[in-house]
Formats: structure tokens, C-alpha cells, sequence
């Protein structure tokens, strides 16, 4: 019987030896991860101590491949022309399910595992979107779904892709593009995040350049009129993206940092760089728009007598929503349930949300899972291109204080303590539940292809958003 219709069922109808056999079976599992709760927050501590970005994990990524060969696990280094990306497998024949593990930090944030603002001197990259945890979790997962299948003599593999640079650097694209999960059945996934979650929520999907200006140097009082100045071209550029955002869709987020404006005020830059992020809620959107962008840049240059060029960094479709999964994993989720937080850690819970300006939710939602719906996330992440080369499912977890923003000081903090671990355990709970569920229902497979193959539609051929370029291995540099 499909446990997840068993266990509907246990509502109404006596325990059978089947459901109480179900139960125990989920019961030992759920006890192994259990056990192994020190590891996952070893491990968590030390991505967050390294706290590397993307395409630059070399120890974190090495860390967790030498924790699942340790476990068992064969592992293909450098994948997809990337250094730090990796897939460790275990088992053979059956089915193929991948859990996703990142380890990238952000740069330009970084804070300690305190509940006021407290930043560690000397520090350029925080895990202020709790990938740290991802990992961990996800390795956590990977090696109880391995220790079913050894033990249960399932037929089967487990496959845990270590997938660097998410952030901004679209590193899964490149591994879907070599294709690396042509031969995946099901794809799984977690984000840390301030609620417990397997809503079927979809993303953005988004594209990046860095457009780079290049003028001629002159001083900027002794001989003006022989400048021409890069920063003009990219102010201009600037200006022209934010009258425009008036008319695109509601739905779009355009934003940008200049990494490059010049060194003296007396000196006329001869080169400037903006890094500029578009964002829609399909690919389509997005390249519109983008060809917009793109000739603001020539406007922008062509007036100020400079030249412009760019290149793009990165691009991720959106997620491709899975209802069949997605209700799965929102089973999984609830028989797991949310975090519970000790007495000092409640305390620390109380003491960051005094930062906070009008938390959305209570202390309490941390144990509870959320209602299952459906939405649009104002996110991007590369997971989206994966969810268009094989059925996907994500779960989010509350690893950091309800109310709390990913991409804050106060999800580093939370990132590298016991709460942040918890949550990680919640979710490498409700993984292998899934990847368990998975093996033993190929109806449910077989379901989830059928919507999977029917949403991306008929004659579908893949498509990239960052084009055929190689892996920007430099771009945190």
C-alpha cells in the first residue's frame, strides 16, 4: 500500500501490521538521524565557520565529500567544470533519487552566533541564507536514505549532488547543462528559512551581468573636457533602468550594486562596472526585459562618449512547481513536525525578534509546519533548471528565528547555532521520508513524471539562461 494513502487512512481505521510496521520502520529512521545530530551540526558549524563563496568552497565542499566517502559513498569530483562541485552516489539498479546540497556564503555580511549585531572583524562572507545548513542537512539525508537501502536491500540509489555558487553563480545550471541529471528520477531539495514549509511555491527566474564602462582619464579640474568618464556611463545606465522600471510588469525585480566607480575624486575614471540582477516570473520576462536593459547600456554609452560591454554572470529558470510531490513532502514534513527550542534557546528567539520591525509570525510557528498552498516566491535559485530536467520537491525549515529575512546579519547568527541545526534536522528528516516514499511507490514516480512532462510541454527543449558560457569560476574574486 502507498504509505501516504495509509496514512490518511489512520484517522478512521484500526492499526493494521502493515501501518504499525510503516510507523515503527519511519520511527527507527527518524532515531538514526537522531543520532547522528552532532555530526550534522559539526559539520554545520564548520561551513559556517569557513562561511566560502561561490565556486571558492574548496575545504567546505571537500568536507562533505570526505564525510560520505567515509559513509560509503563513491564520489565524482569536479563535475561540470567546476572545481568544488561533486556528486556522491550509493546503491545500484532501482530508481535514482538526488537530494541537492549547497555550501556557498555571501559576501560583504558576516556576524556572530549572538543575538545582537556583533560582526567578526576580518570577515567578507557570512552564511546570511543558511546554505551551511543545507549542506549538513542534506548530507545527513543522503547517508540515512543510504543506510535504509543497505539494510532494507532495496534496489535503488541515492545521489547527493554537491552544487557550489548558488548564490549568483547558477552553479546547478551547469551541472543540468552537462547533463548530469538525465538520468535522475526525482530530484529533492531544503532552504533554511523561518517557517517549516513544503508549500508548492514557485520563484523568479533571473539573469545577471556585470556591465563594465570604459572611458578616458583626465584630471578632473586641470583638463576636463579631455575626459570621458566611465562612472558617467554607468550613472546614466542607472538612471535610464530606474525610469523604466514604471513600465514593466509588477511582477519584476531589478536590482544593482556599483562594484567599480573610481579611486579619487580629482581623477576622471576611465573604467566603471555595475552589476545588475532582472528578474521575472518566467524566462521569457526576463529576456524582454533584459533587451531593455541592454539598451539602456548603448544609450547610456552613446551619450556620455563612452563604450560598454558586459557579461553575464548568471541565469536560472523558475522553479517548475510538482503538486504531486509537493503534497508528498508536506506529509513528510508534518509527521517529522517543526522545531522545538529549549529554554535558552527561546531566549535567544526573544532577544533577536527585538530587532526585528513587526515579525510576521510568533515564536511558536517554529514548531509548526504551515498551511500546504500554492505561490509565487519572489526568489530565484538554480534548483529552478533542475526542476526542468527531472520532477523536483523542496521543504523549508525553520532554522532561523521566526520573522527572521534570509540575506540578514540575524540568519548568520542563527545559521551557525543549535537553532539553525535543529532545523536542519527537521529537514534531513523529512528528505529521507520522501526519498523512502519514493522507492517504495513507483505509482507515485510514475505520477509525479506524468504532471512533470505535461507542465513543461509537449516537444520542450531545454533552455539556458546564462547561455553557453563556461562556469564564472572567478566571479566572487
Amino acid at each position: 500500500m502507498h504509505r501516504s494513502f495509509l496514512y490518511a487512512a489512520l484517522s478512521f481505521l484500526p492499526l493494521t501490521a502493515l501501518s504499525t510496521s510503516a510507523l515503527a520502520d519511519d520511527a527507527a529512521v527518524l532515531s538514526g538521524i537522531d543520532a547522528r545530530y552532532d555530526e550534522t551540526a559539526s559539520v554545520a558549524r564548520q561551513l559556517w565557520e569557513w562561511a566560502e563563496v561561490g565556486y571558492q568552497e574548496e575545504r567546505s565542499s571537500k568536507l562533505l565529500q570526505d564525510k560520505l566517502s567515509a559513509s560509503g559513498f563513491s564520489i565524482r569530483k569536479g563535475v561540470a567544470g567546476i572545481p568544488t562541485a561533486f556528486i556522491a552516489e550509493y546503491g545500484k539498479g532501482g530508481p535514482v533519487i538526488a537530494i541537492l546540497a549547497e555550501f556557498d556564503a555571501l559576501p560583504g555580511i558576516n556576524q556572530g552566533d549572538v543575538a545582537t549585531r556583533a560582526p567578526i572583524d576580518g570577515k567578507a562572507a557570512g552564511h546570511a541564507c543558511g546554505h551551511n545548513l543545507f549542506g549538513a542537512g542534506s548530507m545527513t539525508a543522503a547517508i540515512a536514505v543510504k543506510n535504509w537501502l543497505e539494510e532494507t536491500g532495496t534496489p535503488g540509489r541515492v545521489r547527493l549532488y554537491g552544487t557550489p555558487a548558488e548564490e549568483g553563480g547558477s552553479g546547478k545550471v551547469y551541472m543540468v547543462r552537462a547533463g548530469l541529471f538525465n538520468d535522475v528520477d526525482i530530484a529533492l531539495h531544503w532552504h533554511a528559512d523561518d517557517e517549516n514549509s513544503a508549500a508548492a511555491r514557485t520563484s523568479l527566474a533571473n539573469r545577471s551581468a556585470k556591465f563594465r564602462f570604459h572611458g578616458v582619464s583626465a584630471h578632473a579640474a586641470g583638463a576636463p573636457e579631455r575626459a570621458r568618464s566611465a562612472l558617467d556611463g554607468v550613472e546614466s545606465f542607472n538612471l535610464m533602468v530606474n525610469m523604466m522600471r514604471e513600465h514593466v510588469p509588477q511582477e519584476t525585480r531589478i536590482h544593482y550594486v556599483i562594484t567599480e566607480g573610481g579611486n579619487a575624486p580629482n581623477v576622471v575614471p576611465d573604467f566603471a562596472e555595475v552589476f545588475y540582477y532582472v528578474r521575472h516570473p518566467d524566462a521569457k520576462g526576463v529576456e524582454d526585459i533584459w533587451a531593455r536593459v541592454e539598451d539602456a547600456a548603448r544609450g547610456a554609452a552613446l551619450g556620455t562618449g563612452t563604450e560598454v560591454d558586459w557579461e553575464i554572470i548568471h541565469g536560472n529558470n523558475p522553479l517548475l512547481v510538482n503538486e504531486t510531490l509537493a503534497k508528498m513532502m508536506d506529509e513528510k514534513l508534518r509527521e517529522v513536525g517543526g522545531v522545538q527550542y529549549t529554554a535558552a534557546e527561546k531566549k535567544f528567539v526573544e532577544q533577536i525578534r527585538k530587532t526585528f520591525d513587526n515579525p510576521r509570525s510568533t515564536i511558536e510557528s517554529a514548531g509548526e509546519v504551515q498551511p500546504y498552498d500554492r505561490s509565487l516566491g519572489y526568489g530565484s535559485t538554480d534548483v529552478g533548471d533542475v526542476s526542468y530536467a527531472t520532477p523536483t520537491v523542496g521543504v523549508r525549515t525553520a532554522t532561523w528565528a521566526p520573522g527572521t529575512s534570509a540575506h540578514s546579519w540575524q540568519a548568520v547568527s542563527a545559521s551557525g547555532m543549535s537553532i539553525g541545526f535543529k532545523g536542519a534536522q527537521v529537514a534531513a528528516k523529512a528528505l529521507t521520508l520522501a526519498a523512502i516514499e519514493l522507492y517504495e511507490s513507483p505509482e507515485l514516480r510514475e505520477t509525479a513524471r506524468a504532471e512533470f512532462e505535461a507542465a513543461r510541454g509537449e516537444n520542450y527543449k531545454y533552455y539556458s539562461l546564462l547561455g553557453d558560457r563556461d562556469p564564472p569560476l572567478d566571479y566572487r574574486k
